[in-house]
């Protein structure tokens, strides 16, 4: 990836459930860079939100996004580059995600809405409830093929899902 300043922000994106703690944290270990997990840059009104079963709407993202940008503007200005995890289902969060500079990459996460709810339903200790699954899936708008990034079949191992993300990079 050719990126003006240093190492670019990889934003693993997808809905709940897609893998992307796990292949964020794998794919920053490969790219020796810091790992951001999104869902703790959430304030605590949100996550009671999402515990009690609502969805967020843009009102209750818009700090949420601010506060992943400022993230990862910190990391390109540094020219230390970074992965961090962040559903951006909309192309509006994404569009807010990339005003932090031009070093973001976007790293789509593609699963079935069979297999996240199947994953989602066997998870512990996490806010997102499996009846928040089907209206992740309402909200994702795809990856335009306008924004820098790419979409990867998420439903392989998250090694080697990590690994295929790692080999885009690299082109």
């Amino acid at each position: 990836m050719d990126v003006e300043r240093g190492r670019p922000v990889v934003v693993v994106m997808g809905v709940s459930g897609s893998g992307k703690t796990t292949v964020g944290r794998l794919l920053a270990r490969r790219l020796d860079v810091e790992y951001a997990e999104g869902d703790e840059f959430h304030p605590p009104a949100n996550v009671a939100k999402m515990t009690s079963g609502s969805p967020l709407d843009d009102e209750d993202r818009r700090h949420w996004l601010d506060t992943v940008a400022e993230w990862i503007e910190e990391r390109l200005g540094s020219g230390r580059g970074g992965v961090v995890s962040c559903s951006a289902l909309k192309r509006r969060y994404r569009d807010v995600l990339r005003r932090a500079g031009s070093g973001v990459w976007f790293l789509q996460l593609d699963v079935d809405l069979e297999t996240i709810e199947a994953r989602v339903a066997e998870r512990t200790g996490h806010f997102m409830p499996v009846s928040l699954v089907e209206s992740q899936f309402a909200m994702l708008e795809p990856l335009g093929s306008d924004e820098r990034g790419a979409v990867v079949d998420a439903r392989s191992s998250p090694e080697e899902t990590a690994e295929n993300a790692a080999a885009l990079l690299a082109e």
